[in-house]
């Protein structure tokens, strides 16, 4: 029998009938027309002789304007076990949304067109999905045992990402930008409908939903080498994944985007004694911990201000750079210090604690705007390294101020509980749970 096209059949293990692959490999490209061919062909080599499971391999072109189609129609001609969908509008995300979410198959994968990490890892990637061990894996060039060549700028450039994800998202992943990762079909259908982004955030920011909805994730450590004709325009590319951070960073905060508990994100029997929306108790011996906390978060935010202002500074003023950068990083900072130092979980709160936080980091807008403004006094052009020190300066004098009013003011513990928050502590239980969000069969 003839198999369905679309599967790229092994001699051992051929689908019977219409039967569903096990893996679906998304290669998302746009205007990649010389390292389409010679990577299809490459990537099936492997599949055929060293990939034990049914797999489809789907070509997504989102809006190419060279013969990337044409090249992609004709390998679909070509092997049985390749897809090509078009779609006319670009973006990464949504082109991998588009075929994941119509997909039949157990396990969705993804990787970069340019092939750049071993295929040797696909296997280790996709199986902890495929015994149903892990929900969600990703390659990781960040973690020991990963082998990587590249460019110092990128290699600090996504250090330097990640550890914002950390500070500002609470990301426990290690690599979020690497384009190899896998996602179980099931979940996939769950987490797909939270996502916004269509670009290049568009992994981060499922990868944090899928955190946060108690997924396990898995990290496999990979070879990597970078590809010295990428096309990504670093700086755009950067400044849209601070958006992104800022406006999930915000969402969460308010509690706009929900995230479902498709499984539990503690072992079981595990509770967690704090009331919703109130401050942990600090004791005077924790005091060191929770400074050491403040100031790494601050230190992060201080990094991503810094780029912020940087990518503003070409196409507006350095006093509406400074405000505008500002703005963006004091609604992660507020969100950060509230959950990671000051141990406050939940929503209660939420908006008055960002409200205070905003008049809080007023203290920097003063202090940094006074700063520029005795700077441009001494010399009408500084030199931008010249703006950047003096920022930095009056952004460190501006922190301690802000610790202070944290304390103090911004996360007061003796502010009365939110409304039904005290029912809810009465009664020694938690609010009902929206049953629309409540996972599915055995597996949540």
């Amino acid at each position: 029998m003839t198999p369905p096209k679309g599967l790229l059949d092994h001699e051992a293990q051929a689908p019977a009938g219409n039967r569903a692959p096990a893996v679906e490999i998304v290669i998302p490209v746009r205007d990649e027309e010389r390292d389409l061919d010679r990577s299809i062909r490459r990537l099936l080599d492997h599949l055929r002789t060293g990939f034990p499971f049914t797999a489809r391999v789907t070509i997504a072109d989102n809006g190419s304007a060279d013969r990337t189609w044409a090249i992609a129609a004709a390998l679909e001609q070509e092997f049985a076990g390749v897809r090509a969908v078009r779609l006319d509008e670009p973006g990464r995300g949504r082109a991998l949304r588009a075929v994941w979410a119509a997909s039949d198959a157990a396990v969705l994968a993804y990787m970069d067109v340019d092939l750049s990490t071993d295929l040797n890892a696909l296997l280790p990637l996709v199986a902890p999905l495929l015994s149903g061990h892990s929900d969600l894996a990703i390659g990781t060039r960040l973690a020991r045992g990963a082998r990587v060549i590249r460019g110092p700028r990128r290699e600090v450039i996504s250090r330097c990402y990640n550890v914002l994800l950390h500070a500002t998202l609470g990301a426990r992943f290690s690599d979020a930008q690497c384009g190899f990762k896998a996602i179980r079909a099931d979940q996939a259908r769950r987490l797909l409908p939270l996502t916004q982004d269509t670009a290049w955030f568009f992994d981060t920011e499922l990868l944090v939903l899928a955190q946060r909805a108690g997924l396990r994730i898995h990290e496999v450590p990979v070879d990597w080498v970078d590809d010295s004709d990428s096309r990504v325009d670093i700086l755009a590319t950067a400044l849209a994944d601070l958006r992104g951070i800022a406006r999930m960073a915000w969402g969460l905060a308010r509690g706009t985007i929900q995230v479902p508990q498709l499984r539990s994100a503690s072992p079981a029997g595990a509770r967690d004694a704090t009331a919703p929306g109130t401050p942990a108790q600090v004791p005077a011996s924790e005091l060191p911990r929770q400074i050491l906390r403040f100031a790494a978060v601050g230190v992060t935010c201080t990094l991503a201000y810094l780029l912020i202002y940087v990518g503003l500074r070409g196409v507006m003023n350095a006093q509406l750079a400074n405000a505008v950068s500002l703005l963006v990083t004091a609604v992660g900072n507020t969100a950060l210090n509230r959950r990671f130092t000051f141990g406050i979980r939940g929503r209660g709160h939420s908006a008055r604690h960002q409200a205070r936080g905003l008049i809080a980091f007023g203290t920097g807008l003063l202090l940094t705007s006074a700063a520029l403004a005795a700077l441009h006094a001494i010399s009408a052009r500084p030199p931008r390294a010249a703006e950047l020190l003096v920022l930095l300066i009056a952004n460190l004098a501006a922190t301690a101020v802000r610790f202070v009013l944290y304390r103090r003011w911004v996360f007061d513990r003796n502010a009365p509980p939110a409304a039904g928050q005290a029912a809810t502590a009465r009664a020694g239980s938690r609010p009902a749970a929206n049953p629309l969000l409540q996972p599915e069969g055995p597996d949540a």
